[in-house]
């Protein structure tokens, strides 16, 4: 990955468990909930903002536990 495309993530990298979540927007979306369903995350705030992957048509956010 680029420099500036790290520069993008706010996620401190310190020894945290991270989930990345790469699919179309809607998809990262339904991934999201579905995490806050199942527990998996506790609320909406443990994401990072959902921002264009550097695929073609591909967004991602990342989950911090």
């Amino acid at each position: 990955m680029s420099t500036e495309f790290n520069e993008l993530l706010t996620v401190p990298t310190a020894n945290q468990t991270q989930i990345w979540i790469i699919g179309d927007r809607d998809q990262v979306i339904h991934t999201m909930n579905e995490f806050c369903v199942k527990r998996i995350a506790t609320d909406r705030a443990k994401f990072t903002p959902i921002i264009p992957a550097p695929f073609e048509g591909k967004y991602m956010t990342v989950l911090v536990r």
